[in-house]
């Protein structure tokens, strides 16, 4: 099972779910625990027949209460045991003791939430200004594609055409021919087919530049204002 380790909570609670299921232990995650039946108390005036009835559906109910709670006591204990064990010791030593599994999920995700968007708002920037200097088009790609297969852990899913154009924008100038070329025809590719491309197209332009490629890289030219002093 997948551990907690730092800025994979989406995909480790996906896991840990899966896991309780299977494993048919997950009752205290997906069922409250049982509330004890209050004993009944005999009004003034019920008769002797009546009284009795009710004495017994009470002791009926706290027979199915108790069988009922040492179930989920048992089905409470392991999960908090697997729960624990699934988390890395230095983030385990930041959460609170608590008694039930949800609590304790809680607790969990309440350390997660704010940084796991602050990583996804990372991640997103990382994809949408990466921009492609050399060292391999393939590698520059399967990087770009590991990033978006990495929102989509944390319910951020990007469709794969969209991630396709992000790929085009992140190629320099070299590439404008081919990336019209592109835009011109109406078969759209999937990242397995651009890869394919680009590598191709790539090999094209070393062997008609004598087997380098110089990138066009824009960068932002600062503008400095010299200040003389008289």
């Amino acid at each position: 099972m997948t551990e907690l380790h730092g800025q994979n909570y989406e995909k480790w609670h996906q896991k840990l779910e899966i896991a309780l299921a299977l494993a048919e232990i997950d009752l205290a995650v997906t069922v409250p625990a049982p509330k004890k039946l209050e004993k009944p108390v005999r009004g003034q005036n019920e008769a002797d027949d009546a009284w009795a009835i009710r004495e017994k559906n009470h002791d009926r109910a706290m027979m199915q209460y108790d069988i009922d709670k040492t179930r989920w006591n048992t089905s409470n204990h392991k999960c908090l045991m697997i729960i624990k064990g699934s988390i890395s010791d230095n983030i385990k030593e930041a959460i609170p003791e608590c008694t039930t599994t949800t609590e304790y999920l809680e607790r969990v995700k309440s350390q997660f939430t704010g940084s796991s968007k602050a990583y996804a708002a990372n991640l997103t920037e990382q994809l949408v200004t990466k921009r492609y200097t050399g060292g391999g088009i393939r590698e520059h790609i399967l990087e770009m594609s590991h990033i978006a297969n990495k929102l989509k852990t944390m319910n951020m899913p990007l469709p794969e055409a969209f991630v396709v154009q992000l790929v085009f924008k992140s190629l320099p100038k070299n590439f404008e021919t081919f990336n019209v070329n592109y835009n011109a025809q109406t078969e759209e590719w999937n990242l397995e087919k651009l890869i394919a491309m680009c590598v191709q197209e790539e090999d094209r332009l070393k062997h008609s530049h004598g087997g380098q490629l110089v990138f066009n890289v824009q960068h932002k030219k600062k503008n400095i204002k010299n200040n003389k002093n008289y």
